[in-house]
């Protein structure tokens, strides 16, 4: 193997040609979708936040701060990646 995910792969190979990648952040890619005609990379949001917060150094809440500013708060056009909310099946 070549260490590359198989986002990673799936992404050089143009089947999501258009879709954008968050920087720093492949650990928590769960894939890619569409929105309207676009291709877009759908990210899990917790995942992001325990990045910032294991990787720099963060506070929870200095991690969040800062995601919801410089990322989730940035609109680069249509292929700007989404930030998922898991939602946990509950147990009963």
């Amino acid at each position: 193997m070549d260490g590359k995910s198989v986002f990673q792969r799936m992404y050089e190979n143009k089947e999501t040609s258009d879709a954008l990648l968050a920087d720093g952040f492949d650990e928590a890619l769960l894939g890619f979708g569409k929105q309207f005609t676009y291709d877009v990379a759908v990210y899990d949001y917790d995942r992001c936040i325990e990045i910032l917060k294991s990787r720099d150094g963060m506070s929870g809440e200095e991690a969040i701060d800062h995601f919801e500013f410089n990322v989730t708060g940035s609109w680069v056009g249509p292929n700007t990646p989404i930030f998922m909310n898991l939602i946990q099946p509950d147990p009963t």
